[in-house]
């Protein structure tokens, strides 16, 4: 196994930690309330402030963030062959399917799988680290220009998924506490919708933070190659940047009552320019003051987590679903609440993470993936024979 790069483990363990901040929604709240703080009416004013802050700060930050470390861990996997990362990445695809058919209608380990078996050649084949990031700059470009296209094109009266009726929350709560195989059909309603929005629109921004990652890496970026000064003047530099774009797209959302065309595409926008540039600051951040974040206990054990990503990841998901589905504290909490929950989380992924990795070298889920890639790799290679 290749030395571990702690900064990596670190950013992907702040990453995973992240995400969840915008994923307690989606377990505790209907699906509708995730980008619509609107949904069932006018929200409280504690409920559109922590929509508010958590859009600037953590939405679609977290997963770029993952997304350009998954680039990242895409390059270094290259001296291991087409058939290992092939295989790795099917796997993945595997896990992200029954991932989201049999437990979280939120997943995106199919969507990375995917797009990461699309880009690993174009990653392979990057004549340089500057081709690899200019050309995943375009592709995010072009995922930004295709939302602003569906934004001009698309009905002024939105569907139930962004204003769903008393029906359609009473049925979404029905299905999610009953689960089952109700729940199951309606995950893969979902998911079949998920596709489209990849096959459309959002693929083309997870390939161009993927490839930007790679790019990245291959630099010596991502191995923490460059100066301290290098890492805090950027960030220094983007994350006001990121803000003033983000900042006049959030109050337009709210101010407008988070009106479908403009709240749902076009003002989304400034959101995903502003939010790539605010993920690259947040890892320049942890490079940039790694030095002194590595003295701290608290990064170590962020750092852990990192290293045990995948297998975070699902506990989350297990958690969630346990206290929000099978417990049955589906809609008991709005936002700000839910919000309150997020640290208990990460107690148990921190608790979780400490305790396997003083017996293990890796995590479960990572043990597991690791092993039937070098089964299925093994095979690919024989056939090839």
């Amino acid at each position: 196994m290749r030395p571990r790069i702690a900064t990596l483990d670190f950013a992907r363990g702040i990453a995973i930690f992240g995400i969840l901040l915008l994923n307690i929604s989606a377990f505790g709240l209907p699906k509708a309330a995730y980008l619509n703080p609107a949904f069932s009416g006018q929200p409280s004013h504690s409920d559109a402030w922590t929509w508010a802050i958590l859009d600037a700060l953590a939405q679609g930050k977290f997963l770029m963030m993952f997304a350009m470390l998954f680039g990242g861990g895409l390059y270094l996997l290259l001296p291991r062959g087409k058939h290992w990362i092939q295989s790795r990445l099917s796997l993945l695809v595997l896990c992200g399917l029954l991932h989201a058919t049999f437990f979280w209608d939120g997943d995106i380990l199919l969507s990375y799988g995917l797009i990461g078996l699309v880009c690993w050649r174009m990653v392979r084949e990057g004549r340089s680290s500057q081709s690899l990031i200019s050309t995943g700059i375009l592709l995010y470009a072009i995922g930004v220009a295709i939302l602003l296209m569906l934004g001009f094109i698309s009905t002024h009266t939105p569907g139930s998924f962004w204003s769903p009726g008393p029906a359609d929350l009473q049925y979404e709560q029905y299905w999610k506490l009953k689960g089952g195989l109700e729940a199951i059909r309606n995950r893969l309603d979902l998911l079949s919708s998920s596709l489209m929005a990849i096959a459309v629109q959002y693929g083309w921004e997870l390939a161009g933070a993927m490839l930007l990652g790679a790019g990245l890496m291959r630099s010596g970026w991502l191995r923490g190659g460059y100066s301290l000064r290098h890492y805090r003047y950027l960030a220094a530099l983007l994350l006001p940047l990121s803000l003033l774009i983000q900042l006049p797209a959030i109050y337009l959302q709210w101010h407008l009552g988070w009106a479908y065309r403009w709240s749902g595409f076009l003002l989304q926008a400034p959101r995903e320019i502003g939010g790539m540039m605010q993920a690259v600051g947040y890892l320049a951040l942890c490079y940039g003051f790694w030095p002194h974040l590595s003295r701290l206990r608290m990064a170590h054990w962020i750092s852990q987590v990192g290293r045990m990503a995948l297998t975070n990841y699902l506990l989350q998901t297990l958690i969630c679903t346990l206290f929000f589905n099978i417990l049955g504290f589906y809609q008991h909490f709005d936002r700000l609440q839910l919000l309150a929950l997020v640290p208990l989380v990460w107690v148990i992924n921190l608790a979780v993470t400490l305790a396997w990795l003083r017996y293990f070298p890796q995590g479960p889920v990572e043990w597991l993936w690791r092993k039937l890639t070098i089964k299925a790799s093994g095979i690919a290679l024989k056939e090839q024979d």
